[in-house]
């Protein structure tokens, strides 16, 4: 028999059939305290959407100090930023929602005395002013952390956004006497 197809959605492969049901990922930082991820939740179902699994990541920690969770849900896709929407009016740091947001990476490295001039703030300025998210971090201190050292960064940035993420993180370097090295665009190195 098969699935009817639903609002002329036949020729869209990742449309699903099941009742205009569909399934979204949600990439959530929470901050390590009893009752943050039933906050987190609570907007979702408050919202039409369904949980299909909760991958809590206790043991990883965000640049921030926040424990990143990854939220798989389906609901109708009209409803999808009606739950973004209900997750960040709950307080709820959205980090990725959905392939609309947050939809390139780019790594860049940062070179120079990065503990002595407060990472932490480097990298809440980076999120603030160049409007990204900081996935990963890795940091190579040869030196001791008074030294020289290296920082390389991959990073969530809107779609489109990357020439003007890089300006903004250009501009923080040079407040911080900090070499940036960034990533080539336009090509597939």
């Amino acid at each position: 028999m098969g699935n009817p197809p639903t609002d002329g959605d036949e020729d869209d492969p990742d449309a699903e059939t099941d009742g205009g049901l569909r399934a979204y990922t949600v990439r959530l930082e929470l901050v390590d305290e009893p009752g943050e991820l039933l906050r987190a939740l609570a907007p979702i179902a408050d919202n039409g959407g369904n949980l299909l699994s909760i991958h809590h990541e206790r043991g990883n920690i965000t640049p921030r100090g926040h424990i990143p969770v990854q939220v798989d849900l389906e609901c109708p896709p009209d409803r999808f930023d009606d739950v973004v929407e209900g997750l960040r009016g709950a307080g709820v740091n959205v980090i990725q929602a959905g392939a609309e947001h947050y939809g390139e990476e780019v790594n860049v490295v940062l070179v120079g005395h990065l503990v002595e001039t407060d990472l932490s703030n480097t990298l809440s300025r980076i999120e603030d002013e160049a409007d990204a998210v900081v996935l990963d971090l890795s940091l190579a201190a040869p030196e001791g952390t008074d030294g020289i050292s290296s920082a390389r960064a991959r990073l969530a940035i809107d779609s489109g956004r990357s020439s003007e993420a890089l300006a903004a993180i250009r501009s923080i370097g040079t407040d911080k006497d900090l070499t940036v090295v960034e990533p080539l665009l336009g090509g597939d190195a």
